[in-house]
């Protein structure tokens, strides 16, 4: 179930897919881990990395749409390996996600653009090993995308000077473009423009995080722009911004996984060798509670970022469904993973503070992820106007299988116009949870069914909608909806052990009631609403032969998995 550097085969991917992978993990392995752990400290920009990338053609390989690829069979936009490799690269460290991360970001817009010249010189960089960098956020407006002051002035004849700045721009200190956003000073129109951060009018001012990745204060002066060099204009331009994130921001539940799982696999090798009061730590009750509890909510997190696959790679306009597992991927993974850490790091208590130990980094690295490519209220925000569709206007979709085949992800270049999210429609959801009789998820689905209930007798009211600490409390129920119905249909393909299955339940149930209960202490609730919110809460059924099958079977055997390299 969870990624194991040493013995993962990836059996199922394509020869030069597996080859990057496994190159990947020897790269790492070979590094090892002390040297990992000083680059950590020392701040060391990452240019073994860049150079290991650059000699295996592995960003040019990953990253090169088929349409731009000129023949070459392996190269193709795969969310599906994507994915296997963000979680190695979350695995080992975040610093070297980041890079890859941001010139997927920084690709966006290139991609999707009409300008074939500069897609043909984007990807003759990346064969020669470039990273790129997305200029879209700014120091006083963030990613406030309408008050952009980066402006692009006509000067006639195809020509346009650049000025502004742009504020917590990874890449940008060595990016072999920098897809920028800003706007035509003439008519205020939204435009997209490449960069060449290696121009005299490019200004790098600073790096404003004291940490390994380079994440750049820049500043155009009079920046000298061509017709040639445009991107996109006007709706285009908003819609490409807003349409990179959406591929960007599924990376980040991904890297969450990995480094989660590298914490793990430490955590309990820890507590397992260590012994309290004659007993191995792996012994005290409230220690198997802790781990397995990590283990369930890992398990499930990279179920639902596996199942959510299947969406991104299926998307097209009249299927958009993506954006609300997506959203989740971004949102939900990555706060799933911040618990798991909690949960371990309770285990290993001072140990998750030495130098020494991969999880130190983790325990920084970690809380990162909901912080990116929009934070969780953002997330939250959009993740709510999918609820009255999902609930109420179900619409009988084609069953989506498994999408493993090595084939281009086109439609993530051309998801087109970002508006109408109100018409976005989404496949039963019961279906999936009617399949399953399990205890937790029976207790699961009352709750479901009474959370249904509460939307239709007392919904949100005019001034509620208004408040957004109310509706990210009935957002925090709607999404775990959604997660469970995801992980579900995955643990149906993958005939997951049903023991393991309820006991993943066991915490749904157990977040569900939580939430329910901060629904009713909000300040705006109604006293309908407050009771309704009640009734919500649930005891998962207790069953301590499920559980210590999960923990003696599953989780304890974890403990000689896996060991970094020195």
């Amino acid at each position: 179930m969870l990624l194991n550097p040493k013995t993962n085969s990836y059996d199922h991917l394509d020869a030069r897919s597996q080859e990057i992978m496994k190159k990947t993990i020897d790269f790492f392995e070979a590094k090892g881990k002390a040297k990992l752990k000083r680059d950590h400290y020392d701040r060391v920009w990452y240019d073994d990395f860049l150079d290991f990338v650059k000699e295996n053609r592995i960003f040019a390989t990953l990253l090169t749409p088929t349409a731009c690829a000129e023949g070459d069979r392996d190269k193709r936009w795969d969310t599906s390996r994507i994915c296997e490799f963000n979680e190695i690269l979350g695995f080992y460290g975040l610093a070297y996600w980041y890079t890859w991360q941001v010139t997927i970001l920084g690709l966006g817009p290139i991609w999707m653009s009409p300008n074939e010249a500069v897609k043909k010189r984007t990807a003759q960089l990346l064969d020669e090993g470039g990273i790129f960098a997305f200029g879209l956020s700014e120091k006083t407006h963030g990613a406030d995308l309408y008050s952009t002051e980066m402006a692009l002035t006509p000067l006639g004849n195809g020509r346009y000077a650049a000025d502004g700045g742009k504020y917590y721009i990874g890449n940008a200190n060595k990016a072999a473009l920098v897809s920028t956003f800003g706007k035509n000073s003439d008519n205020d129109e939204f435009v997209f423009f490449a960069v060449d951060p290696s121009h005299e009018d490019y200004d790098l001012v600073q790096n404003v995080v004291d940490w390994q990745s380079y994440v750049a204060e820049f500043a155009l002066r009079a920046y000298p722009v061509a017709e040639a060099d445009i991107l996109s204009t006007g709706r285009d331009a908003w819609d490409t911004a807003l349409n990179t994130v959406n591929v960007g921001k599924f990376n980040l539940g991904w890297a969450s996984i990995g480094i989660c799982t590298h914490a793990f696999y430490e955590a309990i090798e820890h507590a397992a060798g260590r012994n309290l009061y004659g007993k191995f730590v792996t012994d005290f009750p409230h220690i198997q509670q802790l781990f397995t509890d990590a283990y369930a909510r890992l398990t499930a997190m990279k179920l639902f970022a596996s199942r959510a696959i299947d969406y991104m790679r299926t998307a097209s306009p009249a299927d958009r469904r993506y954006l609300l597992y997506n959203s989740l991927v971004k949102m939900k993974v990555t706060t799933q993973g911040e618990e798991v850490i909690n949960l371990l790091w309770d285990v290993i208590a001072a140990r998750g503070f030495e130098k020494d130990v991969y999880f130190e980094n983790a325990t920084q690295d970690i809380r990162a992820l909901p912080k990116l490519e929009g934070t969780v209220h953002v997330n939250m925000a959009l993740v709510v106007k999918f609820m009255a569709n999902y609930f109420f206007k179900p619409e009988p979709y084609p069953e989506i299988a498994k999408q493993e085949a090595p084939v281009d992800d086109e439609f993530l270049f051309n998801q087109g116009p970002t508006k109408g999210l109100g018409d976005i429609r989404f496949h039963d959801y019961r279906p999936a949870y009617d399949a399953v009789d399990l205890p937790n998820v029976n207790i699961f689905k009352e709750q479901v069914a009474l959370f249904k209930k509460l939307l239709m007798k007392a919904p949100p009211q005019q001034q509620q909608t208004r408040d957004i600490d109310f509706l990210l409390t009935v957002g925090e129920l709607f999404t775990l909806v959604v997660y469970g119905q995801l992980i579900l249909e995955k643990t149906e393909m993958e005939q997951v052990d049903p023991l393991l299955v309820d006991q993943m339940f066991d915490f749904m149930v157990r977040d569900f009631s939580g939430h329910a209960l901060a629904l009713h202490s909000k300040p705006s609730s109604t006293p309908e609403q407050m009771e309704l919110g009640l009734q919500l809460i649930r005891k998962p059924h207790t069953d301590t032969k499920r559980f210590f099958a999960v923990w003696k079977e599953r989780v304890l055997p974890l403990k000689d998995a896996y060991t970094m390299n020195e």
